[in-house]
């Protein structure tokens, strides 16, 4: 979404050329398979994990840091937690990306002389840009929060705002 913003407004002669519908194929693929690849690769190592505390969580859906908690196996639990790190790398290229694009957006924007014209830029951008972010943090705060401040309602909350609000507010972003 915010290479489609950035060449909309940085290079909007090229658009046709750089999203034509090969480049947006190839896009898509790569999100997808990156996805499938590190749901299939948590999927199996949670699958993998011998639980010594029950199988009940206190969640609407199974997250790891919840499902690593019932778990009695140090190797397992070593295992997800590289996958997590690895997440953590791939999530942090992406989120450079963003802002690398969104700075090069913002900086086109104000080079636009109408205010008009920066009004609807911006419209278009920040709205993204919010639902990304709360996306983000609540996410990467989720996963690498202190066990010290756990507590079931909480981790309810974070659940719900990065799994269930950012897709609530796509069709009005979109």
């Amino acid at each position: 979404m915010c290479y489609d913003r950035y060449v909309a407004i940085c290079k909007p002669l090229h658009y046709g050329t750089l999203l034509g519908s090969r480049a947006c194929a190839h896009m898509a693929a790569a999100a997808w398979a990156t996805g499938f690849l590190n749901a299939l690769l948590n999927t199996a190592n949670t699958f993998s994990l011998p639980l010594c505390q029950g199988n009940a969580l206190g969640q609407f859906f199974c997250e790891i840091p919840h499902v690593l908690k019932l778990s009695c196996s140090h190797s397992g639990y070593l295992r997800e937690i590289g996958l997590v790190e690895v997440t953590a790398c791939l999530s942090l290229g992406c989120f450079v990306f963003i802002v690398f694009s969104y700075v090069q957006i913002f900086r086109a924007v104000l080079r636009i002389p109408s205010e008009q014209g920066q009004h609807k830029a911006f419209s278009m951008c920040l709205p993204h840009l919010a639902v990304v972010s709360l996306f983000l943090s609540t996410g990467t705060f989720s996963y690498l929060k202190p066990p010290s401040i756990s507590s079931p309602s909480l981790d309810l909350a974070l659940s719900v705002l990065y799994s269930v609000v950012p897709p609530a507010l796509n069709p009005f972003i979109y």
